[in-house]
């Protein structure tokens, strides 16, 4: 681990500008625009953004939360996103025993932190980052076997719920995207904890519908809920408890 530091602290401290281009695809993939040649600009007045607009964690506070050219407020969700991109690195370097473990564990929690982002504020789970958190779960797993399987179950169990709800209500309840993200999030947990990690992701969401229709009053039952957010966060928890 002591030779493994100069890799530690480089992966901290890029974090924070891994998380901001993370807020970049979450914000983009889901419109479909261009994540790499289209220049970064304020979606209020459309001014390109400068060196100093960008740079991660400073550049909002410097500017309170503001754009710089236009006074506009930022979403303060893209500043979260980079202040959760560094503690998941931390979190990968204090799990981590090789720097290739390191590595590999820091890319998929922040990917799960993407998809989680992105499904929680469009209900969409872009095929970039499912197919990415597949590859690098995949790659990463210490059972091979358990990860395949857990994948093409968890692929083969969530496209039969999709379809068996469309036939019996007629209409969408399981969305493509949930389908393709449990590729990844079975291979990450393996065969074992699979089940575990579908009861989770299901009573999390569950809480959040009945917190909803307790706010409001009243139950809703055609309103979306994003599973997806639901899955990853079970995903990170059970990640959490291992480490432990």
């Amino acid at each position: 681990m002591l030779s493994a530091w100069p890799l530690s602290l480089f992966l901290i401290l890029i974090s924070p500008a891994i998380g901001s281009f993370l807020a970049v695809l979450v914000d983009r993939l889901p419109r479909g625009e261009d994540v790499v040649r289209r220049p970064s600009a304020c979606r209020s007045c459309g001014t390109a953004l400068g060196v100093g607009d960008l740079v991660p964690l400073a550049s909002f506070i410097w500017r309170r939360g503001r754009c710089g050219h236009c006074a506009a407020p930022i979403p303060p969700w893209l500043f979260y996103m980079e202040i959760a991109a560094t503690g998941l690195a931390l979190l990968a370097v204090l799990e981590g025993d090789t720097p290739g473990h390191m590595i590999g564990t820091a890319v998929i929690l922040w990917l799960l932190l993407a998809l989680a982002v992105s499904d929680l504020m469009w209900f969409r789970l872009p095929d970039l980052l499912t197919g990415g958190l597949a590859l690098v779960a995949l790659a990463m797993a210490p059972d091979p076997r358990a990860a395949f399987l857990g994948a093409g179950l968890g692929v083969m169990a969530f496209a039969a719920l999709r379809r068996g709800y469309r036939i019996m209500r007629k209409r969408e309840g399981l969305g493509l995207g949930d389908v393709k993200l449990m590729a990844g999030l079975g291979a990450f947990v393996g065969l074992t904890h699979l089940p575990l990690l579908v009861l989770l992701g299901a009573v999390t969401a569950i809480a959040v519908a009945l917190a909803g229709a307790w706010r409001q009053g009243r139950y809703d039952a055609t309103r979306p809920l994003p599973f997806g957010t639901a899955l990853c966060a079970a995903a990170f928890a059970l990640w959490l408890v291992g480490l432990a």
